[in-house]
Parts: C-alpha cells; structure tokens; sequence
C-alpha cells in the first residue's frame, strides 16, 4: 500500500487549503477529499444556475462567444460544442512542460477554487478532478502561453482537454496520449456542460498552484540560508551583537527581521566561536593611543562588514517579503477566480475575477527577495576567499600550495554568474502586452512572474552550494571545528558527508551539484532540527 493510499486526505472545501496542503497533495502524493458541504453548495449553486441559463438570459460564456466575440449570441442548444470548442482552441501552450508535482499542484488550486460554489460547476467536474489526484493522471500541461489576464488560460485548457479525454497526461516516459489512459482505467471522459469549460480554464490557478510550491521552498531556501551564514560567522569569528534581541524587537520590530535575528542566536547558541561586543571593545580600548597625539591603529574591528551584520535585516526583508506573497496566494487559492459567478438571489456577477494582477506582484516581489538572498550570499563567499577581507585565512581557502593549486577561486565563477544571470530577470507584472482583439488589453502576466521566481530559485541553490562549500572549507583550515556551535557542527558534518575536504585542486562540479541537491531536498535544515535547533 502506498503512501497516498495511507495518508489522512486533504480536505477540498474552496476555504481552507494552504500552501502546506499543496505540498502535501502536489510533492507527497496526499490524496484528496472534497467535503460533503462543498459538494451539497455545488450540487444547490448548479441547480439555481441552470434554471438561469434555460430562460436563454445573456450570460458570458454560455449563451455569448468568447472575449472580443462576446456581441456573438450562442443557442442553448450548443451548449456542449460551445464549451468544448473553447477548451480545445486554447489548448495551444508551448515549450516544456511543468514537472509532475507542479502539474498536480496546478489541478489542486484549481478544484479548491471550483469548489468554493460560485462557479456554478456540476459536482462531477469537482469529484473527476479530485479523482486525476487520488489515480495518479496528471496532465501534461506546457509552461509558456499564459498572459495571466483572463486567468491561465492555456495551461487550465491543458487539464480541461483532459477530462474530455483529449490531449496528453505524464506517463512514466513522457506524455501519453489521455485517451488511452482513460479507457485502461475504465474512466468515462465527461461531456462539458453550461460554463463547464469557461469555468475551468478562466482562473489563475497555474501562477497560484506553482507559486505554492516557489513561495514553501524558498521558505525552505531562506532558512538555509541563514544555517549557512550562521557557519560562515562561526569560522570568520564574528560578533553575536547584531543579532541581540534588544536591537530588532525593541528598536526596529519588522517580524521578518526579528524571526531572521532570532534563527540566528539560535544557530549561534553554544558556540566557543562568536565573540561578544564588549570583548571586541575591550579589545579595542587596549590598543588605544599612549603617545599623546590621539590616533592609533588596533588592528580590531569593532563591527563586521555587512555581509556578516546586516543579516536580519537582509534576510529578515526577505522573510517578510515572502511572508506578503504566501498571505496573497492563500488568498487567491481560496477564492473564486472565474467569470461569471452565480450568487443565490443576486445579479450575475459579470467581473473579473480571473485577472492575476496580485499574485503577478507578489511573484515578482519574491523573484527580487531571492535574488538579494543570493547576493548576499556569493558576497559572503567573496568575503571568505578573499585573503584581503577573510581575517587570515589563506586565499581562496588554499589547502595546500597557493599558486599551485587554485583552491576555491573557480568555484565562485558560477556563484558570481548566477547572481548576474538573477538580475537579468525583470519584472514580469509591468510587461503587459494587449491580446485578444484588445479585450485583453492589461494584463497581469503572473505566470510568467511566478516562472521567473522559480528560476531565481533554482540559480540560488548553486549560489548557495558554494558558500556552504567555502564555509566547511574555511572551518577544516582554521581548525575550528571543536568551537562550533551543535547546528553548525550538525551543517559541518552534513557537507562533509557529501563532500571531502579541498585537500589539492579537483573537480569541482560535481561537489557544487551535490551540494546544491541537498540543498533542494532541505538536509541541511533537517540537519540542524536534528541537533535540536527549531528554526522560525
């Protein structure tokens, strides 16, 4: 028996999913239960619906054309050819296709948003959905033909095709033809009926369900990100003063910046490493002047450059930036996200709903979060092979020979050309591009922001990789490791399962893929929970 087979199912009532929940449905393989209240609200919602619908009242979608052909009035006879037609015509995504696990996200966002009842959807389009989800047929939906504006349209035409047993669903070698998985399962392909089609493709539920999946691992990502500082302070000898309490709850209470600060005097606990302000000051007043003429050179600092102490509030902004983007997508996932919608007793709400203008934003606020979570960190690496900037460790953390070997001076090249490469990708919420005869003339382009957080992402993982490389490096050659805090030395020992020490030059690809891998999977995080650390 599988582990979706055992697990407790996720509850689909339109009102409550989170982006845990996607995950766990998405990456786990959860199965899917659409309430009993949802159901009984779909199965009232189409009833009223339909009574509507056969007065031959103008409705979008169900008795018009389509966008700019909306003057187009359609006979309630042609009800399922209507819905049909749309479904097929905008089944023209193109390029690669989203893996699995985000296609099943995709279906996931889309159900809960059905589910809410207003879309005036037949329960059967909601349990069919939910049952791709339990059966393992996940759509094979293409990445790129989404303007965000009248909802995702090509990729939900993708999953619609679907379920009229058209199109392609993932095999174990591809994308196979849908037909021929329905009919081995012995499942039915569903003939659409009133809005059935509109109501499926005409929602933000791709830029949603992916996002839910960006916005839970770069969660994952920040707080990795802070384990690795954490290491790279330890072995650089820093000061625990700018992560004082005092200073973040007190002084400048943004929640983002106290979480980071309080992760990192988590991190830092226990270490023999960090050094108090009032040390360094003391350190300090011991080289004062005692000739009289009232300068005099140190050679202590007093503060750290900022790589080392702006962390909190750097990655504190970061966390409160995804924090902003996940409450928004929550939000949107929850909400009904089509056009029209049927309220009991109320005009038809004629809107627009579907336009991604919010999730476009967020998105594109996590694509710049990120991309400074990964300056900041190849500019810590820097930091830490620079013999000029790294407080007497050799350059670029040499084993061996300087000159004859070269140590980590290639490792850095990526780094330095991935957070070039980050800040390459504009802003995808200001490109709107008029579409559709100009009916679509603003749009959101939310999927396409929500693609470029996801590439940002990804490029971060490698940027990451090698300072954790770089910071394992530089304990081995300070010969710091006994002083290490227990989640640093728990990080410490974690890359050197991976990885062995840069004893003389090697190849160093695969060290950085490896790395970066562990980093996808969140080790490192499990790493130091597993040393008794809780991250915020």
């Amino acid at each position: 028996m599988t582990t979706a087979e055992t697990a407790v199912p996720v509850q689909i009532d339109g009102e409550t999913l989170d982006i845990p929940g996607v995950r766990k449905i998405a990456e786990d393989g959860s199965p899917v239960e659409v309430t009993s209240e949802a159901l009984a609200k779909a199965t009232k919602s189409r009833r009223v619906f339909e009574d509507i619908a056969r007065q031959d009242i103008p409705i979008y979608g169900v008795t018009t054309g389509y966008g700019e052909m909306i003057y187009m009035l359609v006979s309630t006879a042609k009800e399922t050819e209507l819905q049909t037609n749309l479904v097929r015509s905008h089944s023209a995504g193109v390029g690669p296709l989203f893996a699995e696990d985000e296609s099943r996200a995709i279906v996931t966002a889309r159900l809960n948003a059905l589910a809410r009842g207003y879309s005036a959807v037949r329960p059967e389009v909601l349990e069919r959905l939910a049952l791709y989800l339990n059966e393992g047929i996940v759509p094979a939906i293409p990445e790129i033909g989404s303007l965000g504006a009248s909802g995702d349209l090509a990729p939900l035409s993708h999953v619609a095709t679907t379920l009229i047993g058209e199109g392609y669903v993932l095999g174990p070698n591809g994308k196979v033809p849908t037909g021929r998985v329905l009919r081995e399962r012995g499942i039915e392909p569903l003939s659409l009926k009133f809005k059935e089609g509109l109501a499926l493709i005409n929602g933000t539920s791709a830029m949603t369900g992916v996002g839910s999946l960006v916005l839970d691992r770069a969660f994952a990502q920040l707080r990795q990100a802070e384990i690795v500082t954490a290491l790279i302070v330890e072995a650089l000898q820093g000061s625990k003063s700018p992560f004082l309490a005092e200073g973040h709850d007190l002084a400048r209470p943004h929640p983002g910046q106290i979480d980071t600060a309080a992760n990192m005097r988590a991190l830092t606990s226990g270490s023999k490493l960090t050094v108090e302000h009032a040390r360094l000051r003391d350190q300090v007043a011991a080289g004062a002047d005692e000739t009289g003429d009232g300068v005099a050179r140190t050679q202590v600092y007093l503060q750290k450059a900022y790589s080392l102490r702006a962390i909190p509030q750097v990655l504190g902004a970061v966390r409160s930036t995804l924090n902003h983007a996940a409450d928004t997508v929550r939000v949107e996932l929850n909400s009904s996200n089509d056009n029209p919608l049927f309220f009991e007793g109320q005009e038809i709400f004629h809107g627009a709903n579907f336009h991604g203008q919010p999730v476009a934003f967020v998105m594109d606020y996590t694509t710049i979060a990120l991309t400074q979570l990964g300056v900041l960190s190849e500019r810590r690496t820097n930091r830490v092979l620079n013999r000029h900037l790294n407080y007497g460790l050799p350059e670029f953390l040499v084993a061996g020979d300087p000159g004859l070997n070269s140590g980590f001076a290639g490792a850095q090249y990526p780094a330095t050309a991935l957070v070039a490469e980050n800040r390459t990708i504009a802003p995808a919420s200001t490109q709107s591009v008029p579409s559709n005869g100009d009916n679509q003339d603003v749009v959101s382009m939310g999927l396409i922001a929500t693609r470029n957080a996801r590439r940002v992402l990804a490029n971060n993982q490698y940027i990451l990789a090698v300072e954790f490389l770089a910071a394992a490096q530089a304990v081995d050659i300070s010969g710091r490791r006994d002083g290490l805090s227990p989640a640093s030395l728990a990080t410490y020992e974690k890359v050197r399962e991976l990885v062995p020490t840069l004893d003389q030059d090697r190849y160093m690809a695969d060290d950085i893929e490896a790395v970066a891998a562990a980093l996808a999977r969140g080790e490192f995080l499990e790493a130091v929970e597993s040393a008794g650390v809780e991250l915020r």
